[in-house]
């Protein structure tokens, strides 16, 4: 099951209440206040992790509670403090107020963390207000109460390249050929639930992302066909691959159709606009597909490209044209200073800390230069001079 937006409820573990205690033994007169403080209560901390794609862990969860510090006890026993909770979630996920609506953190990348929910601070003990004027104290501090948050965790894939268009135009077909994706395909309309990653391997080292998102409707931008639910995943999306459908199920215009889902990006964010797009047409092995070819490439007044998922013609040239655009993306955000987004684990470089190696006793010092041809017997050593001698040189 995919699930892309969920809300939560976090309560941060309170904090041990410190003790009231007097040190009471045998043969120890005025033994004096012993009490311990608290521990401190656990924290809940978010974290995006590398292999965690949804947040389906959280949909049949409400609540999240973590544990509160114990509370101190006599002979100055403090409290234990409460483990941290940790919750992973996948890279690109939003974090928002639910109640006023700000985003509280964007985990994009895998690694970033947050303290999300603090642990409250353990009470103390009498023992922490002894003083030369109050010897004997009686009073004691509780925990306090960790924070409660009530959170929303929205998920937007992070891929290098997005696939958009009207539903049926072939978009999971042209992902499962160029990815080893496998996504439902079927001969109807919204087939495709939700957003779908593939990773596409161009060679040995060079590979792009590529999220297929549900089909797109008239009205998207304002929410008709669960649009905010898709378009979302394509606002990180760095590239938009326009797939249009040269003969419609529907009997619609195909240049409509683009200008369409055109409008419905602009609407719902002018920067996606303005976003670097390839526009294709696909099943070319249909009649017409030139014909619409030529009226798309007068519409946005540049090279439109065709291809067949289904015969495969053009798909080495579509997905050389992406990594070409892709690479100079990120070439552009290093340039900006700007960290590329590690997508799985392979891609991830690890650095190797140079260990140095313990040399055994006779390879160190004086010893490590000793060989066949000097020998002990022949190895000499100054002896220091007298202070005397220093003095007349």
């Amino acid at each position: 099951m995919f699930v892309d937006r969920v809300r939560i409820e976090l309560l941060a573990g309170k904090g041990g209440d410190g003790c009231s205690s007097m040190r009471r033994e045998k043969f120890v007169p005025r033994g004096g206040p012993d009490g311990g403080d608290g521990g401190d209560g656990a924290s809940i901390i978010l974290e995006a992790r590398l292999g965690v794609n949804s947040l389906a862990a959280f949909a049949n969860r409400r609540m999240y509670r973590a544990p509160k510090g114990q509370p101190g006890q006599g002979s100055l026993r403090n409290g234990r403090g409460g483990r941290d909770q940790r919750l992973f979630v996948p890279p690109g996920t939003t974090v928002i107020d639910a109640e006023h609506g700000f985003v509280i953190k964007d985990l994009k990348n895998p690694g970033d963390q947050f303290v999300v929910a603090r642990g409250g601070k353990g009470g103390k003990g009498n023992a922490h207000f002894k003083s030369s004027t109050n010897r004997t104290p009686r009073e004691c501090s509780p925990g306090e109460m960790g924070e409660s948050r009530d959170v929303i965790l929205e998920l937007k894939s992070i891929a290098d390249v997005g696939l958009v268009g009207k539903p049926n135009a072939g978009k999971s077909t042209l992902l499962s050929r160029i990815t080893s994706a496998r996504p439902e395909i079927a001969d109807y309309p919204f087939t495709t639930k939700h957003p779908n990653l593939g990773i596409v391997d161009v060679d040995a080292k060079r590979s792009f992302v590529v999220a297929d998102i549900p089909g797109l409707i008239e009205g998207a931008s304002d929410g008709v066909g669960l649009g905010h639910e898709f378009l979302r995943h394509v606002e990180r999306a760095g590239l938009l691959i326009h797939l249009v459908e040269p003969a419609p199920v529907d009997a619609t215009d195909p240049i409509e159709n683009y200008k369409s889902i055109r409008a419905e990006l602009r609407e719902y964010d002018e920067s996606l606009a303005r976003r670097d797009e390839i526009v294709v047409v696909t099943k070319s092995e249909m009649q017409g597909a030139q014909q619409v070819r030529d009226a798309l490439r007068d519409v946005t007044e540049n090279d439109v490209l065709m291809v067949s998922a289904m015969t495969g013609d053009s798909l080495d040239e579509l997905t050389r044209e992406i990594m070409q655009r892709v690479e100079q993306r990120r070439d552009r955000m290093l340039a900006a200073g700007e960290e590329l987004t590690v997508l799985r684990e392979s891609d991830q470089t690890y650095k190797q800390q140079a260990r140095t190696r313990k040399l055994p006793p006779h390879l160190a010092g004086p010893t490590a230069q000793l060989s066949n041809e000097l020998q002990a017997k022949d190895y000499q050593v100054e002896p220091p001079q007298s202070a005397a001698a220093e003095d007349e040189s």
